[in-house]
């Protein structure tokens, strides 16, 4: 006999901003049992965003834990590995629900703790604890592509942030802009850019400029995903933060701000910290629900939407 699947309860959250209009949209369903990997991926391409998380019961290893689940995540073209914006924007819709604490998620990538406090305002605000990072070399002639396609020479690029492959879930190429006007100017050759990325195994490209010694400003181009660009990255941020640690920018126990999205119209702040004896990667963020559609304007999608 056929039965229907259900239509889960469908969530929208901001991630990296207290402030709807802000940070990374992000679907989150935190009831997914049942639902079959293309109504996932259904649901996402419905929604249009870079990513759309999916909750259900946790993997025997968590056997006897509280708050505990499996995770996946979906953009509207595929399944990706970890996405932290969404992981951020879940904590809080969660933490709504069921209350400020601690979440234990099995993710693609490995399993990922997440801190939910409560500020003095009452914003909540979430913390996920990246899988174990690493950073490789970049081939030259994979960074010659890629600048290609972003119509960018060697000269636009700081010759004291050198390019790497930065992981910490998922990967991504990081290019660091000599200055932030050859940042603010983004025009990219879409298919180019994800063809290249496809055959590297990159989710996105994180293009940073350093404004000061724990302050810098990204963008994330995500053609692979179908998103000509990310508002707000929360697994690039925490490659970022082993790339930094890896070359010796910034001291051992820091803590880095990371702008993203003002160029886009969606500012957004993403917090990393590194702890001395802890290769992992620490993101923090605040978030907020988005109205449902129909309670706000409507009208071109934002400039984060899949295509």
């Amino acid at each position: 006999m056929k039965t229907s699947q259900r239509r889960p309860e469908i969530l929208r959250y901001t991630a990296f901003s207290a402030d709807p209009a802000g940070g990374n949209p992000a679907g989150v369903v935190l009831d997914a049992t049942g639902l079959t990997d293309a109504a996932q991926l259904a649901i996402a391409a419905e929604l249009g965003y870079s990513e759309t998380a999916f909750l259900t019961a946790p993997p025997a290893r968590f056997a006897g834990r509280d708050r505990a689940y499996t995770v996946r995540y979906f953009s509207p073209r595929a399944e990706v590995s970890f996405c932290g914006h969404a992981t951020i924007a879940t904590a809080i819709a969660y933490a709504e629900r069921h209350g400020p604490g601690e979440l234990l998620l099995a993710t693609p990538a490995g399993t990922v703790p997440v801190t939910v406090t409560s500020v003095a305002d009452g914003t909540l605000r979430a913390t996920l604890t990246s899988v174990e990072p690493a950073v490789r070399d970049a081939a030259e002639d994979d960074v010659d592509e890629a600048l290609q396609a972003l119509g960018w020479s060697r000269a636009d690029l700081d010759p004291e942030l050198p390019p790497r492959i930065g992981y910490a879930g998922a990967h991504h190429l990081i290019l660091a802009a000599r200055t932030r006007a050859r940042l603010a100017d983004l025009a990219y050759d879409f298919e180019r850019l994800k063809e290249l990325m496809t055959a590297l195994d990159l989710t996105t490209v994180q293009l940073v400029w350093r404004e000061s010694a724990t302050v810098f400003h990204v963008r994330d181009p995500f053609p692979v995903g179908g998103v000509v660009e990310d508002p707000a990255t929360g697994a690039a941020a925490a490659a970022f933060g082993a790339y930094a640690r890896e070359l010796g920018l910034v001291p051992e126990e820091s803590a880095l701000l990371l702008h993203q999205g003002a160029d886009m119209g969606r500012p957004g702040e993403l917090w990393v910290e590194l702890h001395a004896g802890d290769p992992r990667v620490r993101v923090s963020g605040t978030g907020t629900r988005i109205p449902e559609p129909g309670t706000r304007r409507e009208g071109a999608p934002h400039p984060g939407s899949a295509l």
